[in-house]
């Protein structure tokens, strides 16, 4: 794969080319930016003009990259033993790093369940680069041909280990969240750690998908075996070989502007089967559906997939031969993966793996978040649909008494050292004493280390924080060890031992899960997928976009 430098200027700004990729503003970059929104570097996730520009060309339609990855994978497993007539398209398929972080930020590799199976996790990446001829047709835009790309769409997809289910995670593309440092593996530029939160989108351009992939990991601590990044135009072509998709709105709808923005998207009220272009405009549409907001576009999109996914499995077209070479050309020049999906046949062996999850035990799911001036913000809810997918629970709420692996030290893990030698932090975040936490709830906890032979354990005496669940944080592997001491001592469960890069040491944080008493009672998890992540299941074909009453005709 070739690729030049992403340079960084004294003021921050990122420049050059990495991969696929562009320069200049996003399709909202009208929307104003209250100072709350953004901590830390300016402006995140907002594109500047490319260097040679003196003034700011008019803002044109940004786009927003379909993740059609999982549609490739799909495709590819419906030919059947045909894959070998495929090989030749190997040389189409772009290779990159999997995981650009440091090894302390990396999350441990799940165990297997009784039968030896792991669960499969894939990190679907849409960039919104115009990095070609037809992409830049395809977007407009021409002023920002060949900047640095964004990673407006990320989807995390989950494969559950007995390939009974399958989950999908949205995250919002302006979703604030602190970067990891990542070390570009083409030139060696680092890019440290973010100080303060920067949109998420961002991280594509610090040396490439594999700082995206270490900045999910350092969120979710889910462990990421594969990423696939798809280009624009991709999008364009599977749509039209499955012969459209058909998608629905519950009123006419016309995504436009009158300073010309929006998608263009022009549909009747009711279902219409979208193809070429039109698909695009249906998976970049904001202005028009719900809000207007990313979260109704990442909404839209889960609908297009799972309208895709029962075409691909339901067409009989399909199994054309040519019908399937001119998709599987066209997934093959459009996409990025990393080193264990790079050749057909791997592919082929994931699609196989894929193909044995049921349609109806596909769920489609955002990420929980709650608004931050104009941007968002994980919240409490995020993190139990985290500790879910980690745990392989299905976020259809299918499973019948399947037990949930418990999570186990990583490989780098040393030995915890002496109680009486190890250090811990305590810290109040239950919110139950914020004027006092030193010698609240914190200092009780800390106590009973002590008791429990801990003598180094020391209550924080800094303001309170706010944890909905009681964890125990580690910075590296050096003292994962020390952190599983004191889980065990405490009798918390196993999944909270977590590592972090906000830690400097063994810190305990003492949740709103365990405001008194002294000892700690292990929540009984419910199971249940958060309402507010918006479950979608794929063989669900009812399924309509509102439209907005400000865009119909």
């Amino acid at each position: 794969m070739t690729t030049t430098r992403n340079d960084v200027q004294g003021d921050g700004t990122l420049t050059g080319v990495r991969g696929t990729g562009r320069p200049g503003p996003q399709e909202d970059a009208q929307e104003p930016q209250p100072a709350a929104a953004v901590e830390g570097a300016a402006p995140p996730g907002e594109r500047t003009a490319p260097p040679a520009q003196k003034a700011p060309r008019p803002r044109r339609r940004r786009v927003l990259r379909w993740t059609a990855a999982t549609v490739a994978l799909l495709v590819l497993g419906t030919a059947g033993a045909g894959y070998l007539y495929y090989r030749h398209l190997n040389d189409n398929i772009r290779k990159d790093d999997l995981n650009l972080g440091d090894a302390k930020d990396m999350a441990p590799a799940p165990t297997a369940n009784a039968a030896g199976q792991k669960p499969l996790n894939i990190l679907l990446i849409g960039s919104d680069a115009r990095d070609t001829k037809e992409n830049q047709e395809l977007g407009g835009a021409k002023e920002t041909f060949g900047g640095v790309p964004l990673a407006d769409v990320q989807m995390l997809l989950h494969v559950s280990a007995d390939r009974s289910n399958m989950s999908v995670i949205s995250m919002p593309r302006d979703t604030l969240l602190q970067l990891p440092k990542c070390t570009d593996p083409d030139d060696g530029t680092v890019y440290e750690a973010t100080s303060g939160r920067v949109m998420t989108n961002t991280s594509l351009g610090r040396g490439g998908p594999g700082c995206t992939v270490a900045t999910w990991e350092k969120l979710t601590d889910i462990h990421i075996d594969h990423f696939m990044m798809i280009d624009f135009s991709g999008v364009v072509a599977m749509a039209d070989a499955v012969g459209g998709v058909p998608v629905c709105v519950d009123a006419n709808v016309y995504s436009h502007t009158s300073d010309g923005h929006g998608s263009g998207l022009k549909l009747p009220e009711g279902t219409t089967p979208v193809k070429g272009e039109q698909a695009l405009q249906w998976l970049r549409t904001r202005y028009g559906f719900e809000d207007g907001s990313d979260l109704a576009r990442a909404k839209a999109q889960h609908m297009y997939l799972n309208a895709m996914v029962r075409q691909l499995r339901q067409n009989a077209t399909l199994g054309n031969p040519g019908a399937l070479r001119a998709l599987a050309e066209a997934a093959t020049k459009a996409i990025t993966v990393d080193d264990g999906l790079g050749t057909i046949k791997k592919m082929y062996d994931l699609a196989v793996e894929l193909k044995k999850v049921p349609t109806d035990r596909i769920t489609m799911t955002t990420m929980p978040n709650r608004y931050v001036g104009a941007r968002v913000e994980p919240t409490a809810d995020a993190e139990k649909l985290f500790r879910m997918v980690r745990d392989d629970v299905a976020l259809d709420g299918k499973d019948k008494g399947k037990p949930a692996p418990s999570p186990s030290p990583s490989a780098a893990a040393d030995q915890p050292a002496p109680d009486g030698e190890i250090a811990v932090q305590v810290l109040n975040g239950t919110h139950t004493d914020t004027l006092a936490p030193a010698r609240g709830r914190a200092s009780t906890v800390a106590q009973l280390l002590k008791d429990k032979g801990l003598t180094g354990a020391v209550a924080d005496p800094s303001a309170a924080v706010s944890e909905a669940s009681t964890v125990v944080r580690y910075p590296s592997a050096d003292l994962e060890g020390d952190a599983r001491r004191v889980a065990q001592l405490l009798g918390l469960p196993a999944g909270a031992v977590q590592k972090s890069t906000d830690v400097s040491g063994v810190t305990l944080v003492v949740g709103a899960d365990w405001r008194t008493g002294s000892a700690y009672q292990v929540p009984k998890d419910d199971g249940k997928t958060p309402e507010s992540a918006q479950a979608i299941n794929a063989a669900d074909d009812s399924q309509c976009m509102h439209v907005n009453p400000a865009f119909t005709w």
